[in-house]
């Protein structure tokens, strides 16, 4: 199974694969953005140490197996975010998740950083879509897809409702076609 590059730019951001040795950034970066987080990323409330590390564990063990692929956002040399590539919406797709610290938002960052992981899940031979899902109520994160050239092809209502604050549980499906689809 052919994997993404471990280290991919875009623009002013690079993309640099997470190890279990950044336990100190991850951890600070988390909690110095929690407020920011916790309304619409259920981990950021129940973060700490040893969630922390269980998360880059996970990190190495799936990008090992080929299920998903984590990131750190850099720019200029500093981490400010973390983002995805994940094999979670069946075969030839990949799902791209993204957060930023709150003191970089605002910037273009997240785009850039999500056209890193589309020229690299464009570049997978087995894959024919790449999907952006959020919650309806987070306007910024479909403005991300827009950006990039993403349709907005589905809402769906989540089994088990809302999973942070400010979610409304409805999610927000868009994708990007990286192969033509086949002909009936």
């Amino acid at each position: 199974m052919e994997q993404p590059a471990e280290i991919l730019r875009s623009d002013q951001v690079e993309l640099r694969r997470w190890r279990v040795q950044d336990i100190e950034i991850l951890h600070r970066l988390i909690t110095e953005s929690r407020d920011h987080l916790i309304p619409w990323m259920p981990f950021a409330a129940s973060h700490d140490w040893k969630r922390g590390e269980a998360f880059l564990t996970r990190c190495e063990e799936e990008w090992a197996s080929g299920q998903a692929y984590y990131y750190a956002i850099t720019s200029g040399g500093v981490v400010i975010g973390s983002c995805g590539l994940m094999r979670r919406i069946g075969p030839s797709g990949l799902d791209i998740g993204y957060w930023l610290h709150q003191a970089w938002t605002g910037k273009g960052l997240a785009t850039m950083a999500a056209a890193a992981l589309v020229k690299a899940g464009r570049r997978m031979p087995d894959i024919d879509r790449i999907e952006i899902h959020h919650d309806e109520a987070n306007p910024a994160s479909g403005a991300v897809a827009r950006r990039l050239g993403f349709t907005d092809v589905e809402r769906v209502q989540v089994p088990e409702g809302p999973a942070a604050p400010r979610e409304t549980g409805t999610d927000v499906i868009w994708r990007l076609q990286t192969r033509p689809l086949p002909s009936p």
